[in-house]
C-alpha cells in the first residue's frame, strides 16, 4: 500500500509555471506507475487524465492539450513524482490529484488504486 500527498498548487497568472509534487510513503513506490489527474471546479464528470509515467520513469503519456507544456517525472530515491506545468492557461484551473497504479498506459481514473487528497491550481487570465 502507498499513501500519497500532493503539494505545490497555488494561484498563478496565465503564462506562468508551477511544479506539483507528490510524496509517497511506503517501500513500494518504485513498483508503481504514477499518474496525474485533474478535476475542474463544478465538474461532476470523472477526473481527467493529465499525465502518467512508468515505474522506472522511462515512458510517459500526456493529455493532448498539455503536451509540450507539462512534464511528468519521478525520483524513486525520494519517493516523489512531479508535474512541471509551464505556459499555464485558465482552462488548466482544477484540483490536481496524483495516483498510483499498475500500468502507466491507463488514462481512466478507475484503473488507479491509490490517490492523494489533491492540490488546487488556479490560473487567472
Amino acid at each position: 500500500q502507498v499513501q500519497l500527498v500532493e503539494s505545490g498548487g497555488g494561484l498563478v497568472q496565465a503564462g506562468g509555471s508551477l511544479r506539483l509534487s507528490c510524496a509517497a510513503s511506503g517501500r513500494t513506490f518504485s513498483s508503481y506507475a504514477m499518474g496525474w489527474f485533474r478535476q475542474a471546479p463544478g465538474k461532476q464528470r470523472e477526473r481527467e487524465f493529465v499525465a502518467s509515467i512508468t515505474s522506472n520513469g522511462m515512458f510517459t503519456r500526456y493529455l493532448d492539450s498539455v503536451k509540450g507544456r507539462f512534464t511528468i517525472y519521478r525520483d524513486n530515491d525520494k519517493n516523489t513524482v512531479y508535474l512541471q506545468m509551464n505556459s499555464l492557461q485558465p482552462e488548466d484551473t482544477a484540483v490536481y490529484y496524483c495516483a498510483a497504479g499498475d500500468n502507466y498506459y491507463y488514462t481512466i481514473s478507475s484503473r488507479y488504486n491509490y490517490w492523494g487528497q489533491g492540490t488546487q491550481v488556479t490560473v487567472s487570465s
